[in-house]
């Protein structure tokens, strides 16, 4: 069901300071901060050879990656990203099998203008998992 790794989502607190270590300290390839206000997040990413890094700093008070940030005060990996050739068949495929689709359940557009669905991080060993359409 699952195909390749999209990315690995780090929360951070200054998404400015973080994009600079990964650019000057690692010498990555990093994009301009993209505001995603639907989601309440800043994000940028770091282009690697087999997948990416997005770096996600909460916009506002309201965001979800606040509260993470307020139970895991330096930051950290927030979820993994998965792409999925069928958003929807995955969705109700895992339903099936009792995976706990978070929010309404539809598909919402994500930082990559593709469809993207969250899974409930206890039904997958305590990580929260991104699908996104392929």
């Amino acid at each position: 069901m699952i195909g390749r790794l999209n990315h690995v989502a780090i929360a951070v607190r200054d998404i400015a300071k973080a994009a600079q270590v990964y650019r000057d300290t690692l010498g990555a390839e990093v994009s301009a901060v993209e505001p995603q206000p639907e989601h309440g997040v800043n994000t940028v990413f770091i282009t690697l050879p087999n997948t990416k890094i997005e770096l996600i700093e909460p916009l506002g008070e309201n965001s979800p990656i606040a509260k993470f940030l307020e139970r895991n005060p330096d930051g950290g990996i927030h979820h993994i990203c998965y792409e999925v050739s069928d958003i929807r068949s995955a969705r109700d495929a895992l339903k099936r099998q009792g995976a706990r689709v978070l929010g309404d359940g539809e598909p919402k557009v994500g930082a990559h203008g593709k469809p993207v669905l969250f899974l409930h991080p206890k039904d997958f060993c305590g990580t929260l998992v991104e699908l996104e359409q392929a």
